[in-house]
């Protein structure tokens, strides 16, 4: 296949062939448009006019002129939503690849030609054609709501006992809102950032980076430009590059909200409960977890955006349902909000009437990013359009619930730090966000100012090596670490014993357990002298040193390690802590 197949238009203007079916681009947006034309030519002025038609809905396309490549370049998708414009015959040369039908990220195909008659009854036996259409400008009309209901769906949740992430959801969200940057400084590298990508409109960036501080963070985010769909993207798929540079705009976003809460109850004065709506779609996958919840708690882990008028959301999540996408269910949401939870929790929330972009166009109501509700009730809704529409009953929840507020009370201790960025790099080490952390820690690193800092992140970046099973790696930072301690610090300093913990777990995740057992006796020993006698870091190490035992048959001593660990797990950590059922079962 030669090259010339292949054609991304940017944000820009320009035309760059690729040479491969592979990203060739950092993408910032929930969904990805292909239009695969055999007879596309840039230099024709109807190809040009259709391109501008569809630029000003999405910025960046991707033009092929060969099916197999187009194949290709889809299956290598698994973070977005494609939207395909199939010309002419090509569209039914593309589906009669069968596994295209199963492909999740495949949300809707719009075949254009102008002969109606030729494409209407292959069509209606493919879920995923949207229609036929004679012109662009109709399938741009099409497209339009379309990418605005995708974008709607793909928020980022998690649920209670399910999700690792939710355990540490008000933990994230502190640790964003805790971290302090320049402000004109951050503007600017945002602006430029996103300037090195191709799928954000260089007219929206200017007008962004050029008028900022003439509206409110409120109304940037509810306007049809790309900030709402790229932070929800950066929280969804915890993009640890998308939130550094965006996290002035999330903090002067929770900001805004909180001040006009503020301005709500002194004019309106009203504590009692309301209730408030949200149209969208959902996974299958993400649908049978909240089943599995019911009873239990959900996160939404991004601004949430729902509206006063039921029957408008009810739209939404109707237009989802019928969708032709079989692995996507509508849901209303039905949220009861109670103020004073609200006020008590600190959890924000607020009517943008006058100050979001739309004007109140929906009676929109905003709340603060990780807002947690207790799901009431899962009752299908009978509708003669579809039966895939759910009602979904919820309560929100304060800071106060006991099913939160003890295990997240004693996590915040263990993620402690008085900046933010190394709160945010510690949660996703706990979460396995190994590559994401990386991302973060060496950002930090080239930025550290200090020995001190630099063999901090030097420490962290070890952990992620480690994680990573890059034991060259993570054995050779972790043994400069410890040199570098060495010169700092007392030796019986408690950071002395973290060192030495970390390079003999790396040398028993290489199986070499003599060594291992040597270095965390190590670390044992200036634990005894550095730290209380029920730390949860002592019963780490006795926990490790059991399994270093267990691995070297000798389970009567693993035995007693094991048991040491679970006596001090018991006495240091609360009941629902997710490393108690781990030592019980060791």
């Amino acid at each position: 296949m030669s090259n010339q197949n292949i054609t991304i238009l940017t944000a820009n203007g320009t035309a760059a062939s690729i040479a491969s079916t592979h990203h060739v681009h950092r993408v910032l947006q929930n969904f990805v448009l292909i239009w695969l034309d055999p007879n596309f030519d840039e230099s024709n002025d109807d190809f040009k006019n259709a391109i501008q038609h569809l630029k000003n809905i999405i910025a960046s396309i991707t033009i092929f002129t060969d099916v197999e490549q187009c194949i290709d370049f889809v299956s290598d998708i698994e973070k977005e939503k494609v939207f395909l414009i199939a010309s002419g015959s090509l569209g039914r040369h593309l589906t009669s690849c069968i596994e295209i039908h199963t492909w999740s990220q495949l949300h809707t195909i719009y075949v254009l030609d102008k002969n109606l008659s030729t494409h209407e009854r292959w069509t209606q036996t493919i879920s995923k054609i949207k229609g036929v259409y004679t012109q662009i400008g109709t399938i741009c009309k099409v497209l339009k709501v379309d990418l605005e209901h995708c974008d709607r769906s793909l928020i980022p949740i998690s649920y209670n006992g399910i999700d690792p992430l939710f355990m540490y959801t008000q933990l994230f969200k502190e640790a964003l809102l805790k971290i302090e940057e320049d402000d004109t400084q951050s503007i600017k590298e945002f602006a430029n950032f996103c300037r090195l990508q191709n799928d954000i409109s260089v007219d929206h960036i200017d007008k962004f980076e050029r008028e900022y501080h003439h509206h409110s963070p409120i109304w940037w985010y509810t306007a049809p430009y790309f900030l709402s769909s790229m932070l929800n993207r950066g929280l969804r798929l915890m993009d640890v590059e998308i939130i550094l540079k965006m996290g002035f705009f999330i903090r002067h976003l929770h900001r805004d909200l909180e001040t006009l809460n503020r301005e709500n109850q002194c004019t309106e004065r009203n504590e009692t409960s309301f209730e408030v709506f949200r149209g969208q779609g959902l996974s299958l996958d993400s649908f049978e977890k909240m089943k599995h919840t019911e009873g239990g708690l959900i996160s939404f882990n991004n601004f949430l955006s729902t509206s006063s008028d039921r029957r408008v959301s009810f739209m939404y999540a109707q237009s989802t349902a019928m969708s032709n996408d079989p692995n996507t269910v509508g849901i209303l949401f039905v949220m009861r909000t109670d103020p004073g939870i609200c006020n008590k929790s600190s959890i924000p929330f607020a009517k943008v009437a006058n100050v979001g972009y739309y004007n109140d166009r929906e009676g929109e109501i905003l709340f603060a990013t990780h807002t947690i509700f207790q799901i009431n009730q899962i009752k299908h809704i009978q509708d003669d359009q579809t039966n895939k529409l759910w009602e979904v009953s919820l309560t929100i929840v304060g800071n106060d619930n006991h099913d939160i507020s003890n295990l997240t009370s004693y996590l915040r201790k263990e993620v402690h730090s008085d900046y933010g960025w190394l709160e945010l790099g510690e949660i996703l080490l706990r979460l396995g966000e190994t590559a994401e952390a990386k991302k973060l820690y060496q950002i930090l690193f080239d930025k550290a100012s200090s020995n001190t800092e630099r063999r901090y992140y030097n420490n962290q970046l070890a952990a992620v090596y480690t994680m990573m099973a890059d034991y060259s790696k993570a054995l050779s930072s972790f043994e400069t670490s410890l040199e570098n301690a060495k010169l700092a610090l007392p030796p019986n300093h408690p950071d002395m014993a973290t060192s030495y913990h970390n390079i003999a777990s790396v040398y028993n995740c290489m199986g070499k357990y003599s060594k291992a057992l040597s270095f965390y006796e190590r670390s044992l020993e200036i634990m005894k002298i550095a730290l209380p006698s029920n730390h949860p870091d002592l019963a780490t190490t006795y926990n490790s040193i059991g399994y270093v035992f267990y691995s070297m048959g000798d389970y009567s001593n693993a035995l007693s390690k094991y048991k040491r660990s679970l006596e001090i797990m018991k006495i240091a950590l609360p009941s629902n802590h997710p490393e108690l059922a781990t030592s019980d079962n060791n």
